[in-house]
Parts: structure tokens; sequence; C-alpha cells
């Protein structure tokens, strides 16, 4: 926390005088409409399909990546390991040395999922191909995607480009994409967020930990999953039952649906993006259309595998802060011993990552309670105002990957948000007359 208001910065000052003075009723009434928003709508999953057939726009010959729009040479390496590989996956290449040229020279198109109403995690790139879970948001009048999540391992979504890492890719397509959506269409509309508000009391953040929202889903659909006549339920049930993350991509999909309803209310102050590429780091407001950004940080509070440390971690990656938006992750870090464990240990730091957040946040939630937080609702709705003047930005929690070697994930913790991008979206808001 800053010793002054806005750590001393004249320009930042002016504006939040402007925005806690003339326009404070203006922006509040946007934020409460904001909340609203974010907090009442009931996402639910309906569909798993092909992303050529639900995504939006989405060309042939292109991959989404996770973050701001960035070019091929300034792609990370986890990231570029990915995209290759799903260039391959794909059939545009027939090895990765192929897919580098092609994505070198151009030929394949390089879009942000986030334009897209689809978000990504980690160092995920997805082609036409991808499943996608179809998250619908019907209060708010929106769909979101995001990919079946490709598990734990020797996977591209970790930066790993290998034989393994691709054919999990085409395991996705081809076995477990169409299987999904039997079960989902036969179990009906899934509240996503219900399952969410479990596992939150069972210790998931549901971003760094999963396991228990995985878990209730999983429930859901194991009787769908018997069901099925066709033999690939076996490899796809010991698939779901060794994926501990597998909740974690459609719990992105229906935040998502949620921050693309509370986009269409203007004037707010509240952030409805938060997005990184491993290059760069995003955000938007509500209400606006530019995304505002910095240098994409490092993974400072974290945990490292035997042999592995911070000198040779990739910076910050992925769509998922996506849910610290609406009252997960670094949000509801009170509830989770597992994200205290990356904190030093103490259920008391996670504690006071929450508090954080709770500061700079312009509400709490009604569905995500903490019984380790007296039962509080997560702070809900990140201010930009409050992040600025106060100088504490989001925390997200998140995996770590190698910045180099492919080896794929080498830790986790929790990242701060640079302030930067807060300060560019404060300015540009007070500007707005």
């Amino acid at each position: 926390m800053t010793a002054s208001p806005a750590g001393g910065d004249a320009g930042s000052i002016a504006a939040l005088e402007q925005l806690y003075g003339p326009r404070s009723e203006s922006i509040d009434r946007a934020n409460a409409e904001v909340l609203r928003r974010l907090d009442e709508s009931v996402p639910v999953l309906v569909d798993v399909a092909a992303a050529r057939d639900v995504v939006p726009q989405l060309a042939d010959r292109t991959l989404l990546h996770c973050g701001p729009q960035v070019e091929w040479d300034a792609v990370c390496d986890p990231l570029r390991r990915s995209l290759r590989a799903a260039a391959v996956a794909e059939g545009w290449a027939a090895d990765v040395e192929q897919a580098d040229r092609l994505l070198a020279d151009g030929d394949v198109r390089l879009e942000p999922a986030t334009d897209h109403a689809t978000v990504v995690p980690m160092a995920t790139a997805m082609g036409p191909s991808t499943p996608v879970f179809v998250v619908e948001n019907r209060q708010g009048g929106t769909r979101a995607f995001a990919p079946v999540n490709q598990g734990p391992g020797e996977t591209a979504w970790f930066g790993r480009e290998t034989p393994a890492a691709i054919a999990r890719l085409e395991f996705l397509r081809d076995v477990a994409g169409q299987l999904l959506r039997e079960m989902v269409v036969a179990a009906g509309p899934i509240d996503v967020l219900a399952l969410a508000a479990q596992g939150v009391q069972m210790g998931d953040d549901v971003h760094m930990r999963t396991q228990g929202t995985t878990s209730l889903l999983i429930r859901n659909l194991l009787p769908h999953l018997a069901a099925l006549p066709s033999p690939g339920r076996i490899e796809l049930a010991g698939f779901m039952s060794g994926n501990h993350l597998f909740f974690l991509n459609l719990a992105m999909a229906a935040a998502r649906s949620l921050t693309l309803a509370a986009e269409q209310v203007a004037g707010s102050s509240i952030v409805t993006t938060m997005c990184r590429n491993g290059t760069t780091f995003g955000i938007r407001l509500a209400g606006t259309n530019t995304l505002f950004l910095s240098d994409a940080p490092p993974v400072e509070d974290a945990m490292y595998y035997p042999d592995f440390g911070p000198d040779v971690a990739a910076p910050d990656i992925g769509d998922s802060a996506v849910l610290e938006l609406i009252g997960l992750g670094g949000a509801a870090a009170a509830g989770s011993p597992a994200v205290a464990g990356f904190l030093g240990g103490r259920i008391s730091d996670a504690v006071a990552v929450t508090e954080e957040m709770a500061m700079i946040c312009a509400g709490n939630s009604s569905r995500f309670q903490l019984p380790t937080w007296d039962y509080r609702g997560t702070p809900l709705g990140v201010d930009a105002r409050h992040v600025v003047d106060l100088g504490i930005a989001p925390k997200i929690t998140t995996g770590i990957l190698h910045a180099s070697s492919g080896i794929g994930q080498i830790g986790a913790g929790v990242a701060t948000a640079p302030l930067a991008c807060f300060r560019a979206a404060v300015l540009d808001l007070a500007a707005d007359a």
C-alpha cells in the first residue's frame, strides 16, 4: 500500500479527484449495475462443440491465444511451443519445424481468444477443431467459450510441443469432445457457479486449486459417462479422473460470460478483462474497448519444483485471471489451504490476500462465501480507482512455466498485477468526460 494517494503521482491524483468527486455518482451507479451482473447472473454449461461451429468470427487458419494481441516475434517461448503444437494438431503442418515456419511467415493468423468471447488458460493456443465448453449467461444475454482442459503432464498448455502433447490435443478433438458433448446434452444445463460455490466450501480457490469442484462436476456427469456406448468412454474416464484441473476452463468460460455482460455497462471503473500472454498484461474497464497494457509480471510468491527457481521462470501467462474478477482465485484465497501453502504456509497469509482484494473491490459476492473468513462473500468487482488510490494491485493465483526449455510447469504461486495499466485506465476514464 502506498503512503500517499496514488503514490503521490500528480496526474493520478488529479484523475482520482474527478472520479471520486464530480464523477462519483454516475460511476457508482454504473458500478452497482456491473456488480449486479457479475453477482446475480447464472451461467450454465449447455454444450461442447468444435470451436469452428460456435466461436464467433473464428476464421480458418487461425489460432487463438491467451492474453493481448502479440506478434510472432514477441511471443514468449512457452506460447510459441503451444502454437506450434496446435498448428500440427490442426493438420496445417507435418511437424513443429514446419509449424514454426508457417507461423513465422504469417501463414497462420494469431488472434487473442478474448476478442472471440473465449478464454484460454496458461500458454494455451487453440484452433478451429478444438472442442470447447459452451456456457450461456441467459440473464446477461451472453455466451462464452473455453477449450476442454488438456490435463496435467506433457501438454501444450504448459508450453510443450512433444509428440505426447500433440497426441493429447488430438485425443481431445477426436475422442473427448464428442463424448463430452453427449454427456452434457444428456445431463441438461449445468449451473457452473453453483458447483464452484460448493468447491469454495471445500477449499478450492477455483483457480490454482479446483480438485473439489472437479470432483463435483465428474459426479454429475458420471451416470451419463457410464451410459455412453463408445469404447472411448474408458479412455475419457481415465483422463477426467486424472485431471484435477478439469473444472478450471469451465469456470473461466462462466466467468467470461459474466464479464461480457458487465462490459455492456458504460462509465464504470470496474475491471472486466485481465489477461496475459507471457509478454504483456492487459486490462479493460466495463464499457470500453481499450485494452491497457503493461509488461507481464513475474510470479513472485511461488513454490518451485526441485531444481527450479525464479531465474528460469516465465512471466505470468494466461486468461485465467478472469476468475479473480468474479470473486474466485486470489479473492477466494482465504478459504484455500492450498493457496496458503504458496504464501508461507499460514492460512493468515492467504486471508491477507483476500483482505487486500477486499480493499480494491466494489462489493462482495453473494454466492462464494468463505468459512474461514466468517462466511463473508469473496471480494467482487476490482475497482481501478481503488487500485490506483491505494497502490494495491490484484493478486492472481497461477501456475509457473519454464521460460525457455520446453519442460513445462515448474511451480505455482501468486502473481501481482502491474499497477501501470490500472493507472492508464484511470487516466483514460477521467479524460472521458
